[in-house]
């Protein structure tokens, strides 16, 4: 009996999602937990894959197409999946065609055809070979080059001033789902909230020095987990937070909702733009446990395994540009939230200790806020408490 596949079940804060790559074509055979489709929403990419060994044999909505929570993706047919070689077939032009429908997805296989192209000169970059619709593109961009580089000059008398005759290439892409709501939300973000940006630098040389003391003991301690400075970020957050519980509220509307839990949001970026996994309940954390959450979420990310439930929520966020070599940036808020820390890469600078100039590593710190709820001085004491646990960080363990 077929099987109806259908798109996961999305929750109430994702209205819909996009079909983004098919892996299999109709009539190809899968194996159970073999991945078929991938459907990309504002939040996350999610996989579908084969709930039984047997065969693809109809393709409901092609790539690209917008599909809503649980709609029919494809019909597979049951059964052993056969490994030997399917006979060749000795008709050459239906060999041609049986290659084209086989080694390339919908959206590909479109492009082909409007282009009238051989699939035999494209080299596939998907599984197995198979011929994605960017392969299709990046052939003809090829192509367009090629011709250029070997059109024949007509005339020799050509003035310079005329310009160069090569052809200035461009490419249109539409955004992806993903990229289309970062956008939204940053202008959302831009538009609707007051918000403004103070700054401050830390001494990073105490950190550094107990990082360097203790960091390979900490990794065989703790299973591989590497030490590094994020974890101390965000428990000199969560410490500040308690102090000052305005930076870790959010606005609903006309209300001000006071979180009695520190859920820090850390900022990972990815090819498919910038996401924001949660530590829940970071505040009951150990620093190794930080730093584990941390590596593991980031992984997620790279390989677009992070779920939705993973991604929402979040009452203050940690953002290190410094990993990029920003020296100094405003960070944007994350709405609701109120408040977003953003982290710049270690620098030695001259500073003023006990009246001599020495050469330190130091920081920039930028606290971005929400001055319809947080007032200025409550943004600098959150800072500066920030800075105070980071360049004395045996206050963070004795929550002094």
């Amino acid at each position: 009996m077929a099987i109806q596949i259908k798109a996961p079940a999305f929750p109430e804060s994702v209205a819909d999602g996009e079909v983004a790559t098919w892996h299999k074509a109709e009539g190809d055979s899968v194996m159970r937990d073999e991945l078929l489709v991938e459907i990309e929403t504002d939040k996350v990419v999610m996989e579908v894959v084969a709930p039984e060994d047997g065969t693809l044999t109809k393709i409901a909505v092609a790539e690209g197409e917008t599909i809503e929570s649980e709609a029919l993706l494809a019909i597979l047919e049951p059964g052993a999946v056969s490994t030997k070689a399917a006979p060749v077939s000795q008709s050459s032009e239906s060999e041609s065609t049986t290659s084209t429908e086989v080694s390339a997805g919908p959206a590909a296989r479109q492009m082909i055809e409007e282009h009238k192209l051989d699939t035999a000169a494209i080299s596939g970059s998907g599984k197995g070979g198979r011929i994605t619709k960017e392969d299709v593109v990046a052939h003809v961009s090829g192509q367009s080059k090629h011709k250029s580089e070997q059109a024949p000059v007509a005339s020799t008398d050509v003035s310079l001033s005329e310009g160069p005759s090569s052809e200035r290439v461009e490419k249109r892409v539409p955004m992806t789902r993903m990229r289309a709501r970062i956008a939204e939300r940053l202008l959302d973000a831009s538009q609707q909230t007051a918000m403004l940006t103070t700054f401050n630098e830390v001494n990073m040389a105490p950190l550094m020095k107990l990082r360097s003391q203790y960091k390979d003991q900490f990794e065989k301690t703790h299973n591989g987990t590497r030490l590094g400075f994020m974890g101390f970020f965000v428990k000199a957050c969560c410490e500040a937070l308690k102090r000052f519980p305005e930076v870790n509220a959010s606005i609903d509307g006309n209300d001000v909702v006071y979180h009695g839990y520190q859920d820090i949001g850390v900022a990972v970026s990815t090819n498919d733009g910038l996401v924001v996994p949660v530590l829940r309940d970071a505040d009951f954390m150990s620093i190794a446990d930080v730093e584990a959450a941390i590596r593991d979420l980031g992984l997620k990310a790279r390989d677009k395994k992070l779920t939705i439930d993973e991604m929402t929520g979040g009452t203050f966020t940690v953002s290190n540009g410094g990993v990029f070599g920003s020296l100094l940036s405003t960070p944007i808020l994350n709405p609701p939230q109120t408040g977003i820390l953003g982290m710049h890469t270690i620098q030695d600078r001259p500073v003023a200790i006990n009246g001599e100039v020495v050469i330190q590593p130091m920081m920039y710190l930028a606290l971005s806020y929400d001055h319809r709820l947080i007032d200025g001085k409550t943004a600098v004491q959150f800072l500066v408490t920030v800075k105070g646990f980071i360049e004395d960080p045996a206050r963070i363990l004795l929550q002094l």
